[in-house]
């Protein structure tokens, strides 16, 4: 069956779209039309956390359900416009031509090509070895969930406070949550990543019912693993903003440490899951919570600063008090409807990005 295709105009750039009535994720009916939608509608508060960095797709041509690939290199068939950044890779030995999605017309293009997620470093492409940020990848070992995720990220907080550090949260739109304390300062990952790592065994030192800080999936049953290993120049994290490929379109969204906070006291993980009309609503509502990220500028205190601070209780609620900004008014590019299901061929997975 021939592609049902049409060509819009996106801030003065040709964009040809496909197969929009597709549907990506079959138990909710969200279709290819509704993706590019939505990563138009969130761009205002998107664009800032993508715009400077290598972008590694993860796209799903059939569908979240099908067969999906990592792909690091930017498509040869990219528009000639789209912004491109050359990173070295040691394990391919050479030089990658990673995507950069600088602009709308960049990101909805991406989108056309089903990439549903979006991933990036935690340094900008202009010196991929100084991270801008520390971050911690909380993820639980079933029976455990989200709510000991709270826990967790509450205590990793607490810690930098008394260390005279910010930090802020954010769902990963899977299962676990993600803690980002930028930086924005002139630090290399052999400083961050051995400073995250004693961060995830001091807490699984005093914790050691509820932590650990090592990856086998044999230590994580009904734990919270506290992944200090993503700070490294060779792996990327869920940014964002962007969707999942899970059963409903969900989507890593920022949090504040009051929601947080309420999760844990009620013990309900539905508190913390976010689809993507939802996320839209709150951007409204809230503006880009994790704004801070992208300029606070905070020193990383010296490694032995560590084993100074105290030990950790649960602490009461308090409300994490982040401007209220709305996002700026922009113009949609609604996707035109097609009327035609089009059934493709199943793509072969490829190796997972560094």
């Amino acid at each position: 069956m021939a592609k049902q295709e049409s060509v819009l105009q996106v801030e003065g750039r040709e964009i040809k779209f496909s197969n929009l009535e597709k549907v990506l994720y079959p138990k909710t009916g969200f279709t290819k039309g509704q993706l590019i939608d939505y990563y138009t509608r969130i761009s205002p508060v998107l664009l800032p956390h993508l715009a400077e960095r290598a972008l590694t797709l993860k796209r799903y041509p059939n569908g979240v359900d099908g067969m999906f690939f990592y792909e690091k290199n930017c498509p040869k068939y990219r528009p000639s416009w789209m912004k491109t950044v050359k990173v070295w890779s040691e394990g391919n030995n050479r030089f990658m031509d990673y995507c950069v999605a600088a602009d709308l017309p960049t990101l909805v293009w991406l989108a056309n090509l089903a990439d549903i997620e979006l991933h990036t470093s935690l340094a900008r492409a202009a010196d991929v070895k100084r991270p801008t940020v520390i971050a911690f990848d909380l993820d639980p070992g079933a029976p455990a969930n989200i709510v000991q995720c709270c826990q967790v990220g509450l205590w990793i907080r607490d810690i930098f406070e008394q260390l005279g550090l910010q930090s802020f949260a954010k769902t990963s739109g899977s299962k676990g949550l993600q803690l980002y304390v930028p930086l924005n300062t002139t630090v290399t990952y052999d400083q961050t990543k051995p400073f995250a790592k004693a961060i995830a065994q001091l807490l699984e030192e005093r914790h050691p019912d509820q932590v650990v800080s090592d990856m086998k999936k044999a230590l994580r049953v009904n734990k919270v693993f506290v992944d200090w290993s993503q700070n490294d120049d060779h792996k990327t994290t869920v940014n964002v903003y962007s969707l999942r490929a899970k059963e409903q379109p969900t989507v890593s969204t920022p949090v504040t440490w009051k929601e947080v906070e309420q999760c844990l006291a009620k013990g309900d993980p539905e508190l913390l899951v976010f689809t993507a009309d939802q996320v839209l609503k709150r951007a409204e509502k809230f503006g880009d919570l994790f704004a801070p990220v992208l300029t606070m500028k905070q020193k990383l205190p010296a490694l032995a600063s560590l084993g100074q601070a105290p030990a950790v209780t649960p602490i009461q609620a308090q409300a994490t008090n982040i401007p209220k900004k709305n996002i700026p008014k922009k113009k949609s590019v609604r996707a035109p409807e097609s009327r035609k299901k089009v059934v493709t061929r199943p793509r072969k997975r490829t190796a997972k990005s560094r």
